[in-house]
């Protein structure tokens, strides 16, 4: 039996070549989406196999449709494939319950094996986010502390996302949440930091490491 696919992805000609690769390769893509909101609602109406998920979508941002998903359909297993290879990004989908995590330079072979593997319950990271999740295991000793430990972790992303230059809007969309409450997070953040500035916020977290 082939394996049931929601597709989604807010850019049309990736999300069509995503389609007709899958297709080509013997899986039923049930519907391709273009928001976290859609997807919901096809994962609900279809209750696929695999959702593959783009992480940076408008409306309700990827990671939080990924979070839903995993809660509401426990036996739908999400591959992130995006273009987002930062750290940050890479740990709070897996955190979210994703069960692999491709960026958009792999290959439709890759991308087609990753579905299969997911499919059957696996976890699979792709080559270059596979080093990155290596590397932080090895680089993380019991004693390190993680950068702004008086942090809770969603003020964390939002810190590393706006280092990263994201405006509240893209933070937002990003997290799946809305501008005003991007809005007090940074606030929070300033205060925790005691920084008066989102620049100086920025400069102090990209000397932690953060945004690169």
């Amino acid at each position: 039996m082939s394996i049931r696919v929601v597709v989604a992805d807010d850019h049309p000609v990736y999300r069509e070549g995503l389609v007709a690769m899958l297709a080509d390769r013997g899986c039923e893509v049930v519907e391709d989406v273009d928001s976290g909101e859609a997807a919901l609602v096809a994962v609900a109406e279809h209750d696929p196999d695999v959702v593959l998920m783009d992480l940076d979508m408008p409306g309700l941002g990827g990671l939080e449709a990924t979070r839903r998903v995993v809660a509401e359909h426990p036996r739908t297993a999400v591959l992130v494939v995006t273009m987002d290879s930062d750290d940050a990004s890479v740990f709070a989908a897996l955190r979210a319950g994703a069960r692999g995590y491709l960026v958009k330079d792999a290959s439709g072979a890759d991308i087609a094996r990753a579905v299969e593997s997911v499919a059957r319950g696996e976890s699979v990271l792709g080559a270059r986010i596979s080093g990155q999740v290596l590397a932080a295991a090895v680089g993380s000793a019991p004693t390190d502390a993680k950068p702004f430990p008086q942090l809770t972790s969603r003020e964390l992303e939002v810190l590393t996302l706006v280092a990263r230059g994201y405006d509240n809007g893209r933070v937002g969309r990003h997290l799946g949440l809305s501008e005003k409450t991007v809005r007090n997070n940074v606030s929070i953040v300033l205060a925790k930091l005691a920084v008066a500035t989102r620049a100086e916020a920025v400069a102090l977290a990209r000397d932690h490491g953060l945004g690169g």
